[in-house]
């Protein structure tokens, strides 16, 4: 089987330089990932205001879109709360 290469030359790097340049970094303080409470913090309530403002988009939609009776409905004098029997 042959193996078709574009180049064949493999490069390596020696130990003492793959972390070089990770020493001369400053860790952010506002990186939710090097601080875990945080980032636990952030997710709550992120997942807190969504669901209530889901839940309150909801409640404006049925209050706006409610039922509108547009004609007067003729309810039985024998199911009324004080009910007129004859």
């Amino acid at each position: 089987m042959k193996n078709y290469y574009f180049c064949e030359r493999k490069f390596y790097l020696p130990m003492h330089t793959q972390h070089h340049d990770q020493d001369h970094l400053l860790p952010n303080e506002a990186d939710i990932e090097l601080n875990k409470p945080s980032k636990s913090r952030f997710l709550f309530l992120l997942f807190f205001f969504g669901i209530f403002i889901f839940a309150w988009a909801g409640c404006y939609n049925l209050y706006q879109h409610g039922y509108e009776s547009s004609e007067d409905i003729k309810v039985p004098d024998n199911t009324l709360y004080e009910p007129k029997y004859k």
